[in-house]
């Protein structure tokens, strides 16, 4: 996550990967009951980008800093309910971005207009390059040292299959999965 802050101000993104590396330092603060899940997937689709998880993030900090600025406390827990967002993962989310919002004073990268696509995920690259993927056959992607793996079924791209991404997250339950990924050019690697 150093790596990728390092990056984003090499490259002007730093505003926006604040709001990312604190987001993967926490638990998900997308909630999906075992009895509401379609409910709940039809609430993240608000917030959800075709081409990015990492974007999906930030859709979601921006609503939810927009609603947390204009609604009372109560009102703010009611619209996390609604979209079924944890509020204390948000608060939590909320403190980790402002504490490595301060230690990143020193980082001359913030930006004033919104990042680009290119420049924010070279960045991500950077903190992630053994978590590259290529898509291989059927659902199946080629990551470094040989390793196989799918694309989480939680994730935008599930059905996109993209001929390269990058994964935050690789895990190993009854198979394979890659986790948080976004679409890469292979050009910026």
């Amino acid at each position: 996550l150093d790596r990728m802050l390092l990056a984003a101000a090499e490259n002007r993104v730093l505003r926006e990967m604040l709001v990312i590396a604190s987001a993967l330092s926490i638990q998900d603060p997308r909630e999906r009951p075992a009895d509401k899940k379609q409910a709940a997937d039809q609430a993240h689709a608000e917030f959800r980008d075709q081409e990015s998880d990492f974007v999906s993030l930030l859709n979601l900090w921006n609503a939810y800093e927009a609603q947390r600025q204009s609604l009372s406390g109560n009102q703010l827990k009611k619209f996390c309910q609604k979209h079924y967002i944890s509020y204390l993962r948000m608060r939590e989310w909320r403190d980790l971005h402002r504490q490595l919002k301060l230690l990143a004073k020193s980082l001359s990268g913030d930006n004033d207009t919104p990042a680009s696509y290119e420049a924010l995920h070279s960045s991500i690259l950077s903190g992630f390059l053994g978590q590259i993927g290529h898509f291989e056959e059927k659902r199946e992607y080629r990551a470094c040292r040989n390793r196989r793996f799918q694309i989480f079924p939680g994730s935008a791209l599930v059905k996109k299959k993209p001929k390269w991404l990058v994964s935050a997250e690789i895990v190993e339950t009854a198979q394979v999965y890659a986790r948080m990924n976004a679409r890469i050019d292979p050009q910026w690697i």
